[in-house]
């Protein structure tokens, strides 16, 4: 069992920055690939970044790319979403997960997940 917390979600004006953590307890942290999700009101969640097992790989969609940044500390048991030049439209609930699956980039490759933070970009 892995458990994810994430923590620095918030309001904040368009164009401005936001850096949520997640920290996760349990099993070997650093076992695990790991990956960002949000989802807004009335739509299905959507993978935002992901980061593979060593931290070798990172994987964005394409709304967030040059924006956003993944990272991982695996000694530190935490990960990562560096969000910079934030639009109203990447209001949603941030959620964090952590799986063994081979696409990172679905929702079905994460067996953990986080309780979710807010975050609300205004214009």
């Amino acid at each position: 069992q892995v458990q994810l917390v994430e923590s620095g979600g918030g309001l904040v004006q368009a164009g401005g920055s936001l850096r949520l953590s997640c920290a996760a307890s349990g099993r070997t942290f650093s076992g695990y690939n790991i990956a960002w999700f949000r989802q807004a009101p009335g739509t299905e969640r959507e993978f935002v970044a992901a980061i593979s097992r060593s931290g070798g790989g990172t994987y964005y969609a394409d709304s967030v790319k040059g924006r956003f940044t993944i990272s991982r500390d695996n000694a530190k048991n935490t990960m990562y979403l560096q969000m910079n030049s934030l639009k109203p439209e990447d209001t949603a609930v941030y959620y964090c997960a952590a799986g063994t699956g081979g696409f990172l980039g679905i929702a079905g490759s994460y067996n953990y997940w986080g309780q979710g933070t807010q975050v609300t970009v205004s214009s």
